[in-house]
């Protein structure tokens, strides 16, 4: 069976049950790839999150912001036949990009933010954090395997490291 990759960009979200499929998100620096597995089937979602918080009124894409990426990720799970209780979650990225001296570093510092409020709505949803490969000052690239329940890491330089399987 081939793997088709689905690319998960900047503020997307994406899920399957298709086993043979591989979701990835290139490039996360500041931002956290939040993936959230079944632990009995072969489903399995992807978000790319920008940032911690929405601003008010509808937003268009809901997995550009953390506290929106994880209950609608988590929905569209369930719709796929995943059971909410079951979903464990992997979270990578939340890289400090950039240095912004001494004065105002922490609360400049995005990736900090974005794991804290991912973290934030992963407790109100009653979802557990397995792995993480956040922080740090490189970016990352991850790959969640929907049928294996498997999510692999590449740190810029380093090779492929498994962090996770179901």
């Amino acid at each position: 069976m081939n793997a088709t990759e689905i690319m998960v960009r900047m503020g997307e979200l994406a899920g399957s049950r298709d086993a043979g499929d591989v979701l990835v998100a290139i490039g996360l620096g500041s931002c956290i790839g939040l993936a959230l597995i079944d632990r009995k089937r072969p489903i399995a979602g992807l978000a790319h999150v920008m940032l911690p918080a929405s601003p008010s009124g509808d937003v268009d894409s809901p997995g550009k912001f953390a506290d929106l990426a994880v209950p609608s990720l988590r929905e569209q799970l369930a719709s796929l036949g995943a059971t909410p209780s079951r979903l464990d979650a992997v979270l990578v990225g939340g890289a400090q990009m950039f240095s912004f001296g001494q004065n105002g570093g922490s609360r400049l510092d995005v990736g900090a933010r974005n794991e804290e409020a991912v973290r934030a709505a992963l407790d109100d949803a009653r979802i557990p954090v397995r792995a993480t490969a956040t922080s740090g000052k490189t970016g990352r690239t991850m790959r969640v395997t929907v049928d294996a329940g498997v999510v692999l890491v590449k740190e810029a330089g380093q090779p492929a490291a498994e962090l996770f399987t179901r």
